[in-house]
């Protein structure tokens, strides 16, 4: 039984909110709270492989499973990325470097063994896991991306997260007037919506004198999850709601 959320305009918008708010969640805990960038990725990857596991072994579509697992790739995908470009010097474009490497090794790897890349009818274990791993590698890839973006490239929170935004605009525009590849088209906007929630959630957490809005990583997090719950929730009451003729 296929146990991944469908990709709808509400599948963009929670997963937005979602890796939004694994960049202000990752912060607080490695900057604000002081644990440290590695300190923090073994406690974050620790609640992934929890949060994994039980979505591997869950027999149907949980929507509050499923996105917990996505908030905990993003959340851990934050300090992993933080990691490896702070902590270990290898600086912003090294390691996006590095991350869209391992991503494009996943997926080929994944296209090798189950002959399908498909990300919206995934019903085998070893095909749920592949998805996993793309997951965690294109949210850590998008945290690199987004620094860069925001940093080394000179445009800023805001001018970094409106060129992305464009650049998902224009995947949006390809997909409905194209037949470019729709797994690609898939896979380009998922890596992409993680930056422009990283450079969207740098906005909304630094403070004014950098660029930001100043709501600090415990206020831009707590707005975030109350979001993040109230699209969720939207999600489950409307697939309720729907008849399960029109579903099937």
């Amino acid at each position: 039984m296929n146990k991944v959320a469908k990709v709808t305009l509400s599948f963009w918008i929670i997963k937005i909110c979602a890796t939004t708010l694994g960049e202000t969640a990752g912060d607080l805990l490695s900057m604000t709270m002081n644990v440290g960038y590695g300190i923090s990725t073994v406690i974050l990857m620790g609640l992934f492989l929890v949060s994994v596991i039980a979505q591997l072994f869950a027999n149907t579509f949980h929507p509050i499973l499923y996105w917990t697992v996505i908030l905990t790739t993003s959340t851990a995908g934050t300090t992993m990325s933080d990691f490896m470009d702070r902590t270990l010097g290898l600086g912003y474009a090294k390691g996006s470097l590095i991350l869209a490497t391992c991503l494009v090794i996943v997926l080929a790897v994944w296209r090798f063994s189950e002959k399908s890349l498909s990300v919206s009818n995934i019903q085998t274990t070893k095909a749920e896991l592949f998805y996993w791993i793309a997951i965690l590698f294109s949210n850590t890839l998008g945290t690199a991306l987004g620094d860069f973006l925001a940093d080394d490239s000179g445009l800023g929170f805001l001018g970094g997260a409106a060129l992305i935004g464009t650049i998902i605009a224009l995947i949006a525009l390809a997909y409905y007037i194209t037949r470019l590849n729709r797994v690609m088209l898939f896979w380009l906007a998922f890596v992409l919506t993680r930056p422009f929630g990283a450079t969207f959630g740098d906005l909304l957490t630094k403070p004014l004198e950098k660029g930001g809005l100043g709501f600090g990583t415990v206020g831009s997090s707590a707005i975030l999850a109350i979001l993040l719950v109230a699209f969720v929730t939207y999600t489950i009451i409307a697939e309720k709601r729907t008849p399960k003729a029109a579903t099937a």
